[in-house]
């Protein structure tokens, strides 16, 4: 059973009351700012931004881990060309561009 017997004085009562009217005012307010629509687009346009963020983190690391591979490719330990692997793709870069050269100017006549 609980005690139902105060025996607070009517001061403190009004003390109390004064004091949870406080707590009261202060978490509506809270509450006001919480709800208002700039706060709401504000939170909105946060969260997109983290996510942007977390996003284009992951795709640097990801573009940075490919051209460390495709490097790995054509340099060696010491960072000198591999002959072996750059002519050829030399040489297929320049047949390509021969070839669009040479297509273009074979339709402009």
């Amino acid at each position: 059973m609980a005690d139902t017997s105060d025996t607070r004085t009517p001061a403190q009562i009004e003390a109390d009351i004064k004091r949870r009217r406080d707590v009261l005012a202060e978490t509506l307010d809270e509450i006001g700012v919480r709800v208002h629509p700039k706060t709401i687009v504000g939170d909105a346009k946060a969260k997109v931004a983290a996510n942007v963020d977390h996003t284009l983190g992951r795709a640097y690391v990801q573009v940075n881990r490919v051209v460390s591979e495709v490097r790995a490719q054509f340099v060696d330990e010491e960072g000198a060309p591999r002959l072996e692997r750059v002519v050829p793709l030399a040489l297929v870069a320049v047949g390509v561009v021969g070839l669009l050269v040479f297509g273009s100017r074979r339709r402009k006549s």
